[in-house]
């Protein structure tokens, strides 16, 4: 082969490793933020990142686009490994027109997703675009059309995960939305419908970018968000974290490993966890990091609706999903956005045959007109569908409270849960003995003599009597009343009992959960 024809080759990708030039790598480095082809080098294992698609170019000659052509376009796509893993990622090129979508980029995000899910690989997007490229028209809002398909297609097949990492605004926003998890980087990622000048103009309103579509904004307060890392480095290796935590496709077990804490470790200190009165708050994350793995939790939606929390983690080695009521958190009730964030959580579960763990402490759902009138009763149905349609293992263990139909809820016995157990100083009725008296109870009460000594006298014996595990022992809706002090050696039996289960659903062509 000529040497030319090797100089011509080298030179042509290192105009293409430059993107849109050297001034604008230069400006996209002032933002604080890095290159695409920089982004994947340093995401995946050192080494490993190859890059498809190098020479791709728009072929659009409309209002002067035949002016600006770089080859690999607006898009860097390829593949790598993350911790010797094969994984499928994509990155949006600021540097060329603005990391705008054209036809010919949204076809290098489609194949690298295809190839994704031919391989049974995740795919990981990084987001940093100033959405649709104006100049292509209709072609880049097919583009887009494109990508929202396999989005939709690959969900439930393959892990999606977004990291924004600069903006996404209008149509951009919605494969994001439509993957398993969102990354921000704070202060550099932002996301929005439409921007604060649209805003204003039509409603009157002024806020900041980040007011409006920043990462706080998204992980606290929308709910859009799953995650938020102070920089891209740090982004990155959270990613890597989730990653080891999944499997790579939905044919694939939960992943495992040699387990490095004693399955019969035991914790006396439990027991003196939950208080015994039971409108005392506690953190429930002080039961999570002693019966998992090593105390190593992952949260998920951290910011986002409190009162329950959702995470991974292991024991004995396995990945598994825990969903827990936060008593410090509105005493651990169930709103909307509760109700939204634990039915997700268990869907993605369910769907990666990944076991759920459930740990209720819950007095019942929000009250109130803001609750009822946005629609609590629907929301709430997500998390019952949720908990009804997995077929992965699943263990439900009540520490305290357990109230009317957010016990139900909850992981109970028929949300075909396979094993249920309860602490012994727990409650599950049908709403705490107060209410229960309130209700049941209020004729005597006005009949006696002294009104507050009979009602504290039925309070009691409703407690006595209905106010313990012992009532749904006997009828078999809990399979066993646990020392809290063995929760983590009873989960690991229960969790290699259940590591064959088999379930299934009756045939349809899918379910219409309550959205």
């Amino acid at each position: 082969m000529q040497q030319s024809k090797l100089d011509d080759l080298n030179a042509r990708r290192k105009k293409a490793h430059l993107g849109g030039g050297e001034k604008r790598v230069e400006s996209q480095h002032k933002r604080g933020k890095l290159t695409a082809r920089e982004r994947l080098v340093s995401f995946f294992d050192d080494g490993s990142f190859s890059e498809l698609d190098t020479f791709v170019t728009h072929r659009s000659t409309d209002l002067g686009l035949e002016k600006q052509r770089f080859e690999g376009d607006a898009v860097v796509t390829g593949h790598g490994t993350v911790d010797g893993r094969q994984v499928f990622a994509y990155a949006q090129d600021f540097t060329v027109l603005g990391g705008s979508l054209s036809l010919v980029a949204a076809q290098k995000i489609s194949k690298v997703m295809d190839h994704a899910m031919r391989m049974g690989a995740p795919i990981i997007g990084i987001n940093d675009s100033g959405g649709a490229r104006i100049q292509e028209g209709i072609d880049s809002l097919a583009g887009y059309g494109e990508i929202f398909k396999r989005n939709t297609l690959a969900s439930g097949v393959v892990p999606q995960i977004t990291i924004i990492a600069g903006p996404a605004a209008g149509g951009a926003v919605y494969s994001p939305a439509l993957t398993d998890f969102i990354y921000m980087v704070e202060g550099i990622g932002q996301m929005y419908i439409t921007g604060p000048d649209v805003v204003k103009a039509v409603t009157g309103e002024e806020v900041s970018h980040e007011d409006l579509g920043g990462a706080a904004t998204h992980a606290s307060r929308s709910g859009v968000a799953h995650f938020t890392a102070e920089s891209e480095e740090a982004c990155f290796a959270d990613v890597r974290r989730l990653l080891s935590y999944l499997p790579s496709n939905n044919a694939e077990s939960a992943p495992s490993s040699e387990p490095a804490d004693s399955p019969d470790r035991a914790d006396p200190s439990l027991r003196d966890v939950v208080p015994d009165a039971a409108n005392q708050p506690y953190d429930v994350m002080d039961v999570i990091t002693k019966v998992i793995d090593n105390g190593d939790f992952l949260p998920v939606h951290h910011n986002f609706a409190p009162n329950v929390v959702v995470g991974f983690a292991r024991i004995d080695g396995r990945s598994i999903g825990i969903v827990a009521n936060q008593a410090n958190q509105m005493a651990g009730m169930l709103d909307i956005d509760a109700s939204d964030k634990a039915a997700r959580f268990v869907r993605f579960c369910d769907a990666f045959n990944i076991p759920i763990v459930t740990l209720v402490d819950v007095p019942g759902f929000m009250p109130g007109t803001q609750q009822e009138y946005g629609g609590l009763i629907r929301h709430g149905a997500k998390l019952l569908y949720a908990y009804v349609e997995a077929t992965v293992p699943k263990i439900t263990v009540i520490l305290r409270k357990a109230y009317g139909g957010a016990y139900i809820v909850m992981g109970s016995k028929e949300m075909r849960t396979d094993v249920n157990l309860a602490w012994p100083g727990s409650e599950i009725a049908v709403m705490g003995p107060e209410g229960a008296i309130n209700v049941i109870g209020r004729r005597e009460i006005a009949e006696a003599d002294d009104a507050e000594a009979k009602r504290a006298e039925m309070v009691a014996d409703y407690r006595d009597q209905f106010a313990n595990p012992y009532v749904a022992a006997n009828r078999g809706y809990l399979d066993d009343v646990i020392d809290p002090a063995q929760t983590r050696p009873e989960l690991v039996k229960a969790l290699r009992m259940l590591e064959s289960k088999v379930d299934s659903l009756p045939p349809k062509k899918h379910g219409n959960i309550p959205l």
